[in-house]
């Protein structure tokens, strides 16, 4: 397992797949030494460095239809589709908690990205940096520009790492892992189409120039980071596990019964796939 990574995509509720890959990770006992996602990815390993087997389940599909945690009357009132305060403060520290004691007696290297809006650049947090929030950066990874506010943290304007870097392998090797286990929540033949509401990135984002750019190259950033991951896939650096077929859940999908399919898919991709990726790390 030296030098062996697991990078995690986002992609809001379509990382309940990733919940499923991880519970069987989880069960198996599996774990990388470094570990990297972004977003709901992020999200997704944390409960599995915590050892939580199901907690991302219970969360994520148990408690989806709660209005709290995905509503429009969060936007009407909070200007956010999902309820951040419920998400990353009482689902952790109430309703399911999260066993902080557990995640902090784990060793593996675990890093968050997200995009800075001044810059327009990813900014990477390393949980054994001095000053770790775990939520607050789990927060800011997470926050979608439109559907979620911009999150202050150490003098920054933070919001989605998956803008700036989806699917950041690139991140996972610059720091010392030539080779890597990719959690995708896309089909193989998926790629990313262009923003076709620019004039709305800029007037809303007007006062970050930088974020503009980025927002409106999020597909050619997307797509290129596939070439890459499909190229490094050849040369056999890489054991990429995705749904085998194109997704019915969206972003932002409320639908348990998809959801909790979904999550029976990713974990039945990894038993199915596991002999091989044995096989692959030796």
């Amino acid at each position: 397992m030296e030098s062996i990574g697991l990078v995690l995509e986002g992609g809001g509720m379509r990382g309940v797949y990733t919940a499923g890959v991880l519970d069987y990770f989880t069960e198996q006992n599996v774990y990388f030494p470094y570990t990297i996602g972004v977003s709901a990815g992020a999200c997704m390993a944390a409960s599995y460095l915590s050892r939580q087997l199901g907690r991302n389940r219970s969360v994520n599909v148990g408690l989806v239809n709660d209005p709290r945690y995905i509503s429009w009357k969060n936007y009407w009132t909070k200007r956010e589709l999902f309820g951040m305060d419920f998400i990353f403060d009482e689902i952790p520290n109430v309703l399911v908690p999260f066993d902080y004691a557990a995640f902090e007696a784990s060793k593996e290297q675990f890093v968050i990205g997200t995009t800075d809006c001044d810059t327009g650049e990813t900014v990477f947090y390393n949980r054994f940096e001095e000053g770790f929030d775990l939520l607050t950066v789990l927060r800011a990874s997470s926050s979608l520009p439109f559907i979620a506010p911009i999150v202050k943290h150490g003098g920054r304007n933070l919001l989605d790492g998956g803008i700036s870097d989806p699917i950041p392998l690139r991140k996972a090797e610059s720091d010392g892992n030539k080779r890597n286990v990719v959690v995708l929540t896309r089909d193989a033949g998926y790629r990313k189409s262009r923003n076709k509401f620019g004039w709305i990135v800029r007037r809303a984002f007007k006062q970050y120039p930088e974020f503009v750019k980025v927002m409106l190259r999020r597909h050619t950033i997307y797509n290129e980071t596939l070439a890459y991951i499909d190229e490094q896939e050849r040369k056999g650096n890489l054991f990429v596990i995705r749904p085998q077929q194109p997704l019915t859940v969206g972003r932002m999908e409320r639908d348990k019964a998809k959801l909790d399919a979904l999550y029976v898919q990713g974990y039945e991709d990894a038993k199915r796939l596991m002999p091989a990726i044995q096989v692959w790390m030796q």
